[in-house]
């Protein structure tokens, strides 16, 4: 099978240093376009579209825009902001880096037309710290940009102004999470928010902010050029358009894959990727990085969308799949996901400081075997289910699905791990 490739259109094609070879590959036709429309109207475009948040939670892109511009201010001075969520740290999970380094002015001009669709005046784009070439092509692209008239004062003779400036993260998982990622801009301390109220109607500075994945981004220039139509056209009825896949671990020809939402996780692997390296047999995948799922031989031909995963209580989340050859264990890849989750926990809250630490003393007893590992197995679902319910925010709540899933799916292992 072949790509269908929208965010990733010109990866690999054009110099991405090179605003000219943007702009002679169609680039920057959608804000021109998209300047000529009444911002409600763009909003309307992409609820149309059916356009999902690609950063993991699915949400409707074109929704979540409305909620931004229809937001009133607390404080006399209103101000709404955008904000570019590029702090890839999911592991596993490298589609943002490419479209940063690849085509950085695609995520600039889909930025642009969303913060003048919610009448954004100021943007931040968040990158993650480690993303040292990110942040050089997107601050050359920002530049660049502002050079052509599209950036800035009055852009392109529309009346419309915005600024938009690179923050870097300071190497926190969590900073990942909407709201603490608004804490570390605000120069505060990295902890999460109670919510709601949401970024939406209480974010930046206590103003009306819309947050954005990269991916999300760079598939709105396509959208208004083409229509939502043309974007429903692609996927299925329910997750339209396409998804970046990073495809990594017991594979072949590990990389990054753009594709129709609905393909199944056989051709990802099989097609697309190569197959399992060295002769071996297929054993499981974790779907959406370390929050994410263990999947079975049996979920091969799953269709890689929200919805279909969701049924099958796995979750599609960054796009992230780790494949697991046959010599894999699954107690030791679960393992090392808890630590990942204890060495990123901020501390905050007693459930996940407390809990993310019981969870790997409890997975190592059972690791090391012995007469009750059955109800030691009974015992971390169920303290992983108790952090998902009393936890502060999403990191005290990402244990629950690789146990659930390996559990539900690799028990007799579990029960067996030597």
């Amino acid at each position: 099978m072949s790509e269908h490739r929208i965010a990733l259109k010109n990866a690999g094609r054009i110099d991405p240093a090179d605003i000219d070879d943007y702009i002679a590959a169609g680039g920057y036709q959608g804000l021109k376009q998209a300047l000529q429309m009444p911002p409600d109207k763009i909003i309307y475009q992409l609820i149309q579209s059916g356009l999902r948040g690609r950063g993991g939670a699915g949400f409707s892109t074109g929704m979540k825009k409305k909620f931004t511009s229809e937001a009133s201010c607390i404080l006399l001075e209103c101000m709404r902001y955008i904000v570019c969520n590029a702090d890839e740290g999911e592991p596993g999970t490298f589609k943002d880096r490419i479209i940063m380094e690849q085509d950085p002015h695609l995520l600039v001009e889909g930025m642009i037309i969303a913060a003048y669709a919610v009448g954004a005046e100021k943007g931040y784009i968040y990158i993650r710290g480690e993303y040292h070439q990110s942040v050089d092509m997107i601050g050359k692209a920002l530049e660049t940009a502002a050079e052509h008239g599209f950036l800035g004062d009055d852009i392109l003779g529309r009346g419309y102004s915005l600024s938009i400036e690179i923050k870097l993260g300071g190497g926190s998982y969590l900073c990942g999470e909407e709201f603490t990622l608004l804490e570390s801009l605000e120069g505060k301390r990295g902890y999460p928010r109670i919510k709601p109220p949401f970024p939406a109607e209480k974010g930046l500075f206590d103003m009306p902010t819309l947050i954005n994945n990269v991916e999300t981004l760079a598939h709105i220039p396509a959208i208004i050029l083409n229509g939502a139509d043309w974007y429903k056209s692609i996927g299925t009825d329910k997750s339209p358009g396409t998804k970046i896949f990073s495809i990594s671990g017991d594979v072949k020809n590990p990389g990054y894959f753009e594709v129709a939402m609905g393909t199944s996780l056989m051709e990802l692997i099989f097609s697309l990727a190569g197959g399992i390296k060295a002769g071996k047999k297929f054993k499981a995948a974790l779907i959406g990085g370390a929050a994410g799922t263990f999947v079975p031989e049996s979920f091969l031909n799953i269709s890689m969308d929200f919805d279909s995963l969701q049924q099958k209580n796995a979750v599609l989340g960054s796009g992230a799949v780790i494949v697991m050859d046959e010599d894999k264990s699954i107690p030791a890849m679960l393992h090392s996901i808890l630590r990942f989750f204890a060495h990123e926990s901020c501390g905050k809250c007693v459930p996940c400081r407390v809990g993310t630490r019981q969870l790997i003393m409890l997975l190592e007893k059972i690791m090391a075997g012995g007469l009750n590992v059955k109800a030691d197995i009974d015992a971390l679902l169920n303290q992983s289910e108790i952090m998902a319910a009393t936890s502060l925010c999403p990191l005290g709540q990402s244990p629950v699905l690789p146990i659930k899933s390996a559990v539900r799916h690799f028990r007799k292992e579990l029960e067996q791990p030597n």
